[in-house]
This record gives structure tokens, C-alpha cells and sequence, in this order.
């Protein structure tokens, strides 16, 4: 059973569920006060253990930007904790009206001393900034003199710090509400947003932490149990979820058997590069089917497959499958099938879709089904069907759900529920919905992988995996995400050790075993 700390950590809420958290938490006697004390003396005992361009000593002159709300509470008593451990504490607090609890905080501060300001104009010099204007829940655009002072704040060249999220950040969505806060980093509080997982907001937050504050799981569970759930996927999730250990005693066939339909004479390497995805999986049987021209370089690549060559078009593309004798598609335990395969492939792909095995549908896989109408087809397979598209696919495929540039999970939800295939849309932070409604997401990444081929590598390592996922009853939406964050891995890896410009797609495959170790 997982420990509450590791559930914590994969929960993630919405702003109307973290407000009905807090509301059964209160209702059950908690103080806003104490948890007030107990959430900014967390914060206050991180911020110097944080590094930056230099470090903050004492004496460093810390700026503490105050809203009018509980967020502003908070950053309050943080401004309080910091003055008594002898940083140079300063106050800037623009608004008339405060909640209660934080003008009694702000009095407070003024007792002990800590200079307050009402205008940018007034603010002294400060090696570190601390926002807590907003915090979660603002849906109205931010307008001047705030967003103004907001604009000036964030030319500064020092680092802010954001409590719970940078002001100005739709919690949801991560839309930018007329301007927002650029944190360096930021303190989500008790559980995560939406928006720490929305692409367009994460130029925005910077390094995030989760401040955790004990929330009673009951609490959580009791807000969330009606609802679709919305998880990330992390290692330890991933770990348990991958085919491991291995019994004592098996054989290759029990191990999965995947084939992989790709290639085009125009495009061999992504043939190559799906192969190699592939192999990395552990799957137990490998077949690849290519164009008969593609064979003897499949081969040289991947000596352990079984290449099959199949008749090809003029223009270079599989004509159609010749799987060797007393062999058809229901012979495997999945098929993943797109990556170069060109548009003269259609009905390649279409014989895959009317297969009973589960299917992996990728690249011009995802293109094709989009020309044939990817809702109406999806809705007649009795298999599993997985779909990988990136952003512009994603589009294509699903021209009338929501636009998953505004809101990823909930883009990627309606379009699994009307499809009813899980979908894995591909972006700075992956999201994965099963046609439950369910989502994981994959909570960070590097991009490094935004380049040629890591897709296709991504399709190899998931198809291997899917295979082997039939054989073992392992939830399919579980080997989705974990085939994700696998890949995401290996990438900041080899980030690390070679920079984001050292890692083309074929160094890729050579860091996922390191991921795992």
C-alpha cells in the first residue's frame, strides 16, 4: 500500500476542489490561523536552502509582496519569520482592503518595525522577492496599478519566490490573466494545480516544489471520490507498474510479442529509431514490418527482430503486409504502427485498425485515421486503441473538443470519452486520459526532445511495453504513463550529462536503461 506521502504527491486538484478541501478542513476544527502559521513557517524554513545566483544569507534584503487575501496572510508571516532571523525585510501591500486575519498581520509587522510601502514607486532594493498577491482561484485579468507594479517587478534581475502559484495565473488553465508574476520558483500549497501542468504556464513557475501541510487523505478523498481522477505519474508509481521482476521461470512468447509496422523508403530511420525504442521495453518478441528495401538495414540495427519485408509502392511505402506463414495480426500481443510509414500506407493502417489486438497509433498512423475520421473509425474497435499525436495531430484528429492549447487535461479527457481510445497528447507536460475521464500526467520533462525521432522512440518503448502489458493484466492507461515518463527521463538524463543540444533521438535509446537505474 502506497504511504500518504506518495499519494499526496500524485494528486492533483482543480480550484473548486482545493477549495472544498480546505472547507471540510476548517469545518472540522483546523484554525485558518494555525494552518496560516504552519504553511508560511514551512515556506520560511525552505527559502534559504534554496539555491540561487547567490545565496541568502542573513542580512540579505528580502522583499515581501502582500495581496489582500490569505495568500497575502501567508507571505505576511513569512516576512515575520525572515525579520526574526535577521534578513532586511521590506513590505509592499497596494491594496486598501484586506481580509481580516491579514491586516492583523500586516499591523503586526508595521509593531515590529518592518518598513510597509503602497506604491512600485517607494520600493527599496532587495536580493529576493517573495510573491503573495494571488494565490489560488483568481479568474479575473489583473489592470493597473497591479499589473503595472507586476510588469516592473518582473524586469527586476533578482529572484521571486511564489506562494502556491505566480499572481496572476489561472489556477485551471495556466492562462496568463493580463499579465502575471515570472516566479524562479514557486511553493504549491498542500496539493498541485492544474495550472503547474498547463505548457503555457511553465515559463511562468519556474522551479516548483509541493509544500505539503498534511491534509488528511479522508479530506481528499471524500472531494475527489465523484470525480475524474487527475494523477501524476511518478517514479515510484512507474516502477511498480513496469514488468518487474520477471518470474524465474518464462519464456520469450510470455514476455509479449509486438509488431511494429513503420518505415518508407523515404523515411528509414524512423523505422530504426521505433526498433530501438522497442527493444529497450524488454519485450520478448520483436517483428518489425518494412518496405523489402528497408530489410538488410533493419537488420544491420536490430539483429535480434524478426524484419519482415513486405511489397512495396513506387513511391516507397508497404503495399501491404506478408507476414510469414501461418502468421496473422492476431497472432501478437500488440501492434504499434505510423512512424514513416507516409500517407500511401492508408491501407496498411486501416487493416491494423480492423485487428482485434491492441493497437498503437502514431505519426502518419494518426494522420491517416484523422483523413478517415478518427471518432467514427475509433468507435468500431473492440480492442484497446492508443493514440500518441502531438499537438498539431491532436488537432487534426479532434477538430471539435476543446483546444488543447487553452486546457491540455481538458482536451485530452473529451477527446478519450468520445473516441474511446486512451490518448497521450505530447508537450512539455504529457497528459494521458483513459475514456473514464481518468488522467496521469507526466509532471516533468526537458526540451531535448524536441527533436526528429524522439516520438519515435517513444512508440517503440510504449508498444513494447503494451505487449507486455497484455500478458500480465496491467492496466493499459498505467503502462501509458509510465512509458511516458520513462522517456521523459532518459531525456533530462541525457540532458544532464550531454545539454539540451546533445540529445538527438538515437543518443535517446542509449539513456533508457539509465533511467530506470
Amino acid at each position: 500500500m502506497q504511504d500518504r506521502q506518495e499519494q499526496i504527491s500524485q494528486v492533483v486538484v482543480t480550484a473548486g476542489q482545493m477549495h472544498d478541501i480546505e472547507k471540510r478542513i476548517f469545518a472540522a476544527g483546523m484554525p485558518v490561523v494555525a494552518l496560516m502559521e504552519k504553511v508560511a513557517g514551512l515556506i520560511a524554513r525552505r527559502i534559504p536552502e534554496i539555491p540561487a545566483n547567490t545565496p541568502l544569507l542573513r542580512g540579505s534584503r528580502v522583499g515581501i509582496l502582500v495581496g489582500p487575501g490569505h495568500n497575502g496572510g501567508d507571505a505576511l508571516v513569512v516576512a515575520r519569520e525572515l525579520y526574526f532571523r535577521e534578513y532586511k525585510v521590506w513590505i509592499y501591500s497596494p491594496f486598501s482592503k484586506l481580509k481580516e486575519l491579514t491586516s492583523q498581520h500586516l499591523q503586526y509587522a508595521q509593531s515590529l518595525g518592518i518598513p510597509i510601502y503602497q506604491t512600485i514607486e517607494q520600493l527599496p532594493d532587495s536580493d529576493l522577492l517573495i510573491d503573495g498577491l494571488f494565490g489560488f482561484g483568481l479568474e479575473r485579468n489583473l489592470t493597473d496599478p497591479i499589473a503595472s507594479a507586476i510588469n516592473q517587478l518582473n524586469e527586476l534581475s533578482i529572484p521571486i519566490y511564489s506562494i502556491d502559484l505566480p499572481s496572476g495565473l489561472h489556477t485551471d488553465t495556466g492562462e496568463v490573466l493580463g499579465t502575471a508574476i515570472r516566479a524562479t520558483h514557486t511553493f504549491c500549497l498542500g496539493l498541485w494545480k492544474l495550472a503547474f501542468f498547463q505548457d503555457r504556464a511553465l515559463e511562468y513557475l519556474g522551479k516548483v516544489e509541493l509544500i505539503d501541510f498534511d491534509i488528511p487523505l479522508a479530506d481528499v478523498e471524500a472531494v475527489l471520490k465523484d470525480a475524474p481522477k487527475i494523477k501524476l505519474i511518478t517514479r515510484a508509481k512507474a516502477l511498480a507498474t513496469l514488468p518487474l521482476p520477471r518470474p524465474a521461470v518464462t519464456h520469450k512468447y510470455k514476455e509479449g510479442h509486438l509488431l511494429l509496422i513503420c518505415g518508407s523508403r523515404r523515411y528509414a530511420g524512423g523505422a530504426i529509431l521505433t526498433g530501438l525504442g522497442a527493444r529497450a521495453s524488454g519485450v520478448g518478441m520483436l517483428s518489425i514490418a518494412v518496405p523489402e528495401s528497408l530489410k538488410s538495414i533493419l537488420v544491420s540495427h536490430l539483429p535480434e527482430a524478426l524484419i519482415v519485408g513486405c511489397p512495396e509502392t513506387e513511391s516507397g511505402a508497404i503495399a501491404h503486409l506478408q507476414l510469414p506463414q501461418n502468421t496473422d495480426l492476431s497472432s501478437f500481443n500488440a501492434i504499434a504502427c505510423g512512424p514513416g510509414l507516409t500517407r500511401d500506407a492508408t491501407p496498411i493502417v486501416q487493416e491494423a485498425i480492423d485487428s482485434n489486438r491492441p493497437l498503437l497509433l502514431d505519426a502518419d498512423g494518426l494522420n491517416i485515421l484523422a483523413q478517415m475520421g478518427a471518432i467514427a473509425t475509433l468507435k468500431k474497435r473492440q480492442a484497446v486503441t492508443v493514440l500518441t499525436p502531438h499537438t498539431g495531430e491532436f488537432e487534426r484528429l479532434f477538430p471539435d473538443v476543446a483546444d488543447a492549447k487553452h486546457d491540455k487535461v481538458k482536451a485530452v479527457q473529451e477527446a478519450a470519452a468520445e473516441s474511446g481510445a486512451i490518448v497521450l497528447l505530447k508537450g512539455a507536460r504529457t497528459a494521458i486520459a483513459n475514456p473514464q475521464g481518468a488522467v496521469w500526467i507526466v509532471p516533468e520533462s526537458t526540451p531535448a526532445l524536441a527533436r526528429g525521432g524522439s516520438g519515435d522512440v517513444l512508440t517503440g518503448l510504449l508498444g513494447g511495453l503494451l505487449a507486455q502489458a497484455a500478458t500480465k493484466q496491467i492496466p493499459v492507461e498505467d503502462i501509458v504513463a509510465t512509458a511516458a515518463w520513462w522517456h521523459s527521463q532518459a531525456g533530462i538524463i541525457a540532458a544532464q550529462e550531454r545539454t539540451e543540444l546533445g540529445v538527438d533521438a538515437f543518443t535517446l535509446t542509449q539513456y533508457l536503461m539509465k533511467a530506470l537505474t
